[in-house]
C-alpha cells in the first residue's frame, strides 16, 4: 500500500470511530474529555505533516491509540462492554480496559518521542534514546494523572472516584503510570528496529557524522 493510501485509510478509520463514539455516548462531557487527547494529537499530526512528516509506523500506532480512546469515550473505561464480559467471565474485581488505554499511553508516544529525538538531535539509535523515550512517556503519564485530578477538583469534586474510573482501586493512579511505563518499554524493545526501517522509507538516514554525534 502506498503511503498516501495508507494515510487516507487511517484518516477514514479515525473519522469513522469518532462519529461512532459520538453517537449516544454515556455522557457528552465524558466523551469530550476522553477523546480530546486523540483529537488534539490528530490535529498536531495534520498541522505538522508538511514540515515534519512522521514515519508510517508512527501513524499506524497513533491510529490504533485513537481507536482505543474513541471506544473509551463512548462507553467510559469502567464500562467498556467487552471488558465487562471478561471481568465477569474470569471473576475479576474490575473492568481492566483502562489498563489497555494507559499501556497505549506509553506504547505509542514512545515512538513519537524516539522519532523526534533521532531526527532533531545528535542522538543515534541505542540505549540512551530508549531510556529518554521511556522517561518522557512516564513523565507525561504522571502529568496526565495531575490533569485528571485538577479537572475533577474543579468540575466534579463530589464524584471524583466515579469520574476517574477508579472502580474502588486506591492504587489506580499508580497502576496507570506503571502501565504507561510498561507500554513505553515494550515499544522500545519490540519496535525500535521496525521503526528505523519505517523512517528509512522516508529517506531518513540514522547514520550521522561529526565529532559530537556519537552512538549512545
Amino acid at each position: 500500500m502506498s503511503r498516501a493510501r495508507l494515510l487516507a485509510v487511517l484518516i477514514l478509520v479515525a473519522a469513522a470511530f469518532t462519529v461512532w463514539s459520538a453517537w449516544r455516548p454515556k455522557g457528552y462531557d465524558i466523551w469530550l474529555f476522553e477523546i480530546a487527547p486523540g483529537l488534539i494529537g490528530a490535529a498536531v499530526f495534520i498541522a505538522t505533516y508538511r514540515r515534519f512528516p512522521f514515519s508510517n509506523l508512527v501513524y499506524v500506532v497513533a491510529a490504533v491509540h485513537f481507536v482505543i480512546l474513541a471506544v473509551a469515550a463512548k462507553y467510559t473505561y469502567a464500562d467498556m462492554p467487552w471488558f465487562n464480559w471478561l471481568r465477569d467471565s474470569l471473576g475479576l474485581s474490575r473492568n481492566h480496559y483502562d489498563r489497555v488505554g494507559h499501556f497505549m499511553q506509553g506504547f505509542g508516544p514512545a515512538l513519537i518521542v524516539r522519532e523526534v529525538l533521532l531526527r532533531t538531535t545528535p542522538l543515534m539509535p541505542g540505549k540512551m534514546v530508549a531510556f529518554l523515550c521511556v522517561c518522557v512517556c512516564l513523565a507525561f503519564s504522571a502529568f496526565w494523572e495531575m490533569i485528571e485530578w485538577w479537572f475533577v477538583l474543579l468540575f466534579y469534586p463530589d464524584s471524583g472516584p466515579n469520574w476517574l474510573g477508579m472502580q474502588g482501586d486506591v492504587w489506580d493512579a499508580q497502576w496507570d503510570m506503571f502501565m504507561a511505563l510498561c507500554g513505553a518499554v515494550v515499544s522500545m524493545l519490540l519496535l525500535s528496529r521496525l521503526h528505523d526501517r519505517s523512517m528509512a522509507q522516508l529517506g531518513l538516514s540514522m547514520v550521522k557524522t561529526g565529532p559530537d554525534r556519537r552512538s549512545t
